[in-house]
C-alpha cells in the first residue's frame, strides 16, 4: 500500500482490467460461440402454417417446409445443433405412444427432411421419450394402476431409438427419465447397426415449474405430475449418482435440464466428467425474459446473452436455447 495526504490507496487496482470494451474482450475468462448452441424446434402434424406458441413469443410449431427452412438458417449463422420434438395429431396419440415408432410419424418425418436439406453440416438430435404421442401424456407406458412402468418403457425406448437413426439422426436425447433407458438405447443402436448414432443422456432432468410453456409447445396431455421419475429439485447428490449410472451405460454427452435454477448441479457434473456437458435452457426460462423485456423491466439482449454465458460459466459445451440462431448470428 502507498500513502499519500489524502491516505491509503491500494496497489491492485482490479479495475484496470475493466477499463474499456477491449480490455474487457480480452481478459474474459468465458466467450460464447455459435458453435456452442443447440437449436430445440418442433414439428406438428397437420398443419399448412407455423403455429406461434403463445407462452413463447417468437417461437411456433413448425409445418414441415418451415423446420427445413429454419435448420437451413441455424447451419447458415452457425449453430450446431437442432434438436426436434414431434407433435402428432390427437388423434394419433394412444397408451404407448405408437407416433412415436411408426417410421412415417411426424419426428422421424422431421428427422429425414432435415437430414435431406442440410446432410451432416448441422449435428441433427432428436428428443426420445413417449409424452409428445401418448394419451395420457407420461413419458412412458402405464400399469394396470397407472403408473409409469419403467421396464415395459424402456423396451418402447429401444423401438424408438432405432427408428429415429433408421431416419437420419446423430444423436438422440433420452429425456424420459426411465432407469436403465441409456444402456438399452445404445444395446439397440449396437444391435441394428447404428453404433455411429450417439446418445444425449438428460442426466440430471429435475421435475420443474418452468417446464409450463413447453407443454402448449408440445400439445401435452399430461395428467398428475412427472414426479415419480424426473428428480426432485431439493436433490443435489442424486445427479451425481444419475450420471455415474448413464456414464456406466454409455452416454457420449450429458445433460443438465433446466438450466439457472440448477447451475450448482450443472457445475457439478462438469467438474466430474471428461465427456460433453449440455444444459437446456427451458421454455420457462425463454417466456420470463420474454415477459419481462416486453414489459419493459429488463433489456432483453443484455440479459439473454448474461443468462447463455452463465452456463458457460458453469461448465457448459453445449446450450440448448430457443434463442440460438438470434444469438449466433449475433455473435
Amino acid at each position: 500500500m502507498s500513502s499519500s495526504t489524502y491516505g491509503n490507496f491500494p496497489g491492485a487496482r482490479p479495475r484496470r482490467l475493466r477499463t474499456t470494451p477491449a480490455m474487457r474482450r480480452m481478459v474474459a475468462e468465458h466467450r460464447l460461440h455459435p458453435a456452442d448452441l443447440v437449436l430445440p424446434a418442433f414439428v406438428r402434424e397437420g398443419i399448412s402454417e407455423p403455429v406461434p406458441i403463445g407462452a413463447m413469443p417468437g417461437v411456433v410449431q413448425h409445418t414441415r417446409d418451415t423446420l427445413r427452412k429454419a435448420a437451413v438458417e441455424a447451419v447458415e449463422a452457425g449453430v450446431a445443433g437442432i434438436m426436434l420434438f414431434g407433435v402428432p395429431e390427437d388423434a394419433k396419440k394412444d397408451g404407448v405412444g405408437s407416433a412415436g415408432t411408426d417410421p412415417d410419424g411426424i419426428l422421424q418425418q422431421a428427422i429425414r427432411d432435415v437430414r435431406t436439406e442440410v446432410g451432416d453440416d448441422l449435428v441433427i438430435m432428436s428428443d426420445l421419450c413417449l409424452d409428445e404421442f401418448t394419451d395420457h401424456g407420461h413419458c412412458g407406458v402405464l400399469d394396470a394402476e397407472g403408473r409409469v412402468d419403467n421396464d415395459a418403457t424402456l423396451e418402447r425406448y429401444a423401438e424408438m431409438a432405432q427408428v429415429q437413426a433408421d431416419a437420419g439422426v446423430h444423436v438422440v436425447g433420452p429425456s424420459g427419465m426411465m432407469d436403465g433407458q441409456v444402456g438399452v438405447i445404445r444395446d439397440a443402436l449396437d444391435q441394428t447397426g447404428h453404433e455411429d448414432v450417439s446418445i444425449l443422456a438428460y442426466t440430471a432432468k429435475y421435475a420443474s415449474a418452468f417446464y409450463g410453456p413447453f407443454r402448449e409447445a408440445v400439445g401435452s396431455s399430461l395428467k398428475g405430475d412427472r414426479k415419480t421419475y424426473q428428480q426432485d429439485y431439493g436433490n443435489s447428490r442424486e445427479s451425481l449418482r444419475e450420471l455415474a449410472l448413464d456414464l456406466q451405460e454409455g452416454a457420449d454427452m450429458v445433460m443438465v435440464k433446466p438450466g439457472m435454477p440448477y447451475l450448482d448441479v450443472l457445475a457439478k457434473i462438469a467438474e466430474a466428467v471428461d465427456v460433453p456437458v449440455a444444459a437446456y435452457q427451458i421454455s420457462g426460462e425463454y417466456a420470463m425474459v420474454e415477459a419481462a423485456a416486453e414489459k419493459g423491466w429488463i433489456d432483453r439482449d443484455a440479459a439473454i446473452l448474461e443468462a447463455l454465458t452463465g452456463f458457460k460459466r458453469a461448465g457448459a459445451d453445449m446450450i440448448l436455447t430457443y434463442w440460438a440462431t438470434e444469438v449466433a448470428r449475433k455473435l
